[in-house]
């Protein structure tokens, strides 16, 4: 498939364009100019200069590529393991069991295949919560593998297997920093990702991580509101320490009390909204209806894809339909009737976009489709999709139509990276390949029966029972 070099002009034509720009404006037959890696302009029969290369998006939607504020991708090699896990599951399996096998190159097989979905699903930015980075080996290995992507990607730098305090004091960790991370480098970002977890007594520890964090001038991303885990006292101590700010990312956020989400309100901070995983694991109740009644600011984000994968079409619809789950059970609790949603198909569709862009600190480089920012642009057009027509309502169309089959072209700062349903970085093949030797080397060292066993937990006798019931008569007739 012939496309043109990075960096050449390309244009996107009769399209509906979702800008997601101040005004939410929408142009119902609009083109996108991209020239370098900026969008040069929006509009309605834009000019183009010669050559550009111009691809068609009737019966399509233009809108900003979307970003992922919250994967582990580090464990994509093992995709689905954990299907029926809870988080008690997930947690022994790669806190204190088997998380302790992987070598940095499961680490790159996770982070390239993680990578190359991502980019295939339209998911143009992606925040891999790296929480696996046992050693600087392993994080360089991470970065390796982002590298080898053309994807915008945030390196969160974690290590479950030590305390914060312990590692981000560490010379191979500063060592790390001053070696791979660039400052201002809009294609690979910096977090720092820890948690805090609650405790008995009055000591903060973490404080150390917090203020090396500070130091070098980047985000804490953390676990905050995990049911029995992260607890009230965590948001209380980054508060009176004066560690929390607009660039904290508060993941989950789903089991807080009124003064904790208070707190994260007035010092800016955004929630990354996991609502599969908050579903299935158990972190506490999908949090955008809370996050809504106080004005915090919400992204959206996959998790891990031992348990989902990286489609943020699925993150949407999750997201969307337990707000309005909530909406609609509060009300009969109270005896009434939902008739107006107040949680809006467009509402998810910001969240995906630009809510994860102003959560990076990003929403002046991407998230809309504006002129000046950068050129990261996705193309749903599917003309053997029965659900990509008709398009009536652009944002209800994004979240409750279409899929990751409908993205036919990504464009990331400015170069076409998929193109008519084909990626054009990368070696599935490659990727493949490595995520196989992962899963054999952990088979080989886990053993067969444990692997099995970890994959199928046990359901407790007394789930398996069914309620007894008073109306099951031995002489009933229907």
């Amino acid at each position: 498939m012939t496309v043109p070099e990075p960096g050449s002009p390309i244009i996107i034509r009769n399209g509906l364009v979702l800008t997601l720009d101040d005004r939410r404006t929408i142009i119902r037959s609009g083109d996108v100019l991209i020239e370098g890696d900026r969008i040069s302009a929006v509009g309605e029969r834009l000019a183009a200069p010669e050559g550009a290369f111009e691809i068609d998006a009737s019966g399509g939607i233009i809108m900003p590529g979307m970003v992922d504020t919250h994967r582990h991708m580090w464990q994509t090699a093992m995709r689905g393991y954990g299907a029926d896990w809870t988080l008690t599951q997930y947690f022994v399996w790669y806190y204190l069991q088997f998380g302790k096998l992987f070598r940095p190159e499961d680490i790159y097989a996770g982070n390239y295949l993680s990578a190359l979905e991502a980019i295939d699903a339209g998911v143009t930015t992606s925040v891999d919560w790296s929480h696996g980075l046992q050693t600087t080996q392993h994080a360089d290995a991470a970065v390796d593998a982002l590298k080898a992507v053309p994807g915008r990607f945030v390196l969160g730098y974690g290590n479950i297997q030590q305390s914060p305090w312990e590692w981000t004091t560490s010379p191979e960790f500063r060592d790390f920093v001053n070696r791979r991370i660039t400052v201002g480098d809009d294609m690979l970002g910096f977090q720092i990702c820890f948690d805090l977890p609650a405790r008995d007594n009055n000591e903060w520890p973490e404080r150390a991580a917090f203020e090396v964090a500070r130091e070098l001038g980047v985000a804490v991303s953390t676990h905050a509101g995990v049911w029995n885990v992260t607890k009230d006292d965590s948001i209380k101590w980054m508060y009176e320490n004066g560690f929390m700010g607009p660039s904290n990312i508060y993941v989950h956020a789903a089991s807080l009390s009124e003064d904790s989400y208070h707190r994260i309100a007035a010092t800016g901070g955004s929630i990354s909204v996991s609502a599969e995983s908050e579903a299935s694991a158990g972190q506490g109740y999908p949090t955008t209806w809370e996050a809504r009644k106080y004005g915090i600011p919400i992204s959206l984000s996959n998790d891990t894809s031992v348990w989902w994968s990286a489609d943020m079409f699925a993150a949407m619809r999750n997201t969307l339909n337990a707000d309005r789950i909530r909406e609609h059970h509060e009300a009969h609790l109270r005896g009434e009737t939902v008739t107006h949603l107040s949680a809006r198909a467009q509402h998810a569709v910001e969240w995906a976009t630009r809510g994860g862009a102003k959560a990076l600190g990003w929403d002046s480089l991407i998230g809309s489709l504006e002129v000046g920012k950068k050129a990261d642009v996705v193309l749903l057009k599917n003309d053997q999709d029965p659900a990509m027509t008709p398009i009536i309502n652009p944002y209800g169309h994004v979240v409750y139509q279409a899929q990751r089959s409908d993205v036919h072209t990504v464009v990331i700062n400015g170069r076409i990276v998929k193109h008519n349903h084909t990626l054009l970085v990368g070696s599935i093949a490659k990727a493949k390949a490595a995520a196989e030797r992962t899963v054999e080397y952990l088979v080989s060292q886990m053993g067969y029966d444990a692997w099995a066993t970890g994959m199928n937990p046990e359901i407790p006798e007394q789930q398996k029972r069914a309620m007894d019931n008073p109306y099951m008569y031995t002489e009933y007739k229907g």
